[in-house]
């Protein structure tokens, strides 16, 4: 009757070990960063039809990106507005391409940077706004 009784114990011990070796183990994982999604993210620059983001780079304070216009109007504002305060831009008339470097203050700390740019514009005398979103490596 002991010996059942023992044997039960001794399996729930060993799995028990073993299941808190597993733990400990993704715990250290997590604390290290290892396992943090954000790292293994694509750098991307999307923006609305009719627009390209052909290229950018994000340091600690600034952000430079490379728009093409070709959404048939020109374009009256380009702001990011998670680079600190809204920052402004040149204009980029259609079917311009425009490097566009926008300083951010207080300056940017971590690795990764994901940010809003705001685009506006003036079809048939109406405002409009989109919101496109880059997202990258901090260099």
């Amino acid at each position: 009757m002991e010996k059942k009784g023992q044997a039960a114990m001794e399996f729930l011990m060993t799995y028990g070990w073993a299941i808190l070796v597993v733990l400990i183990a993704i715990g250290a994982l997590a604390y290290f960063g290892v396992l943090n999604p954000s790292r293994f993210l694509p750098a991307s620059c999307t923006l609305m039809p009719g627009l390209s983001c052909d290229s950018f780079k994000v340091t600690t304070d600034t952000v430079t990106v490379t728009i093409r216009n070709g959404i048939g109007n020109d374009l009256t504002g380009v702001q990011l507005t998670t680079c600190g305060a809204s920052s402004t831009a040149a204009d980029l008339n259609d079917g311009d391409t425009a490097t566009h470097s926008i300083t951010c203050s207080p300056a940017l700390t971590g690795t990764r940077f994901k940010g809003d740019l705001v685009l506006a514009y003036t079809e048939n005398g109406l405002n409009h706004t989109r919101t496109g979103q880059l997202v990258s490596q901090v260099e």
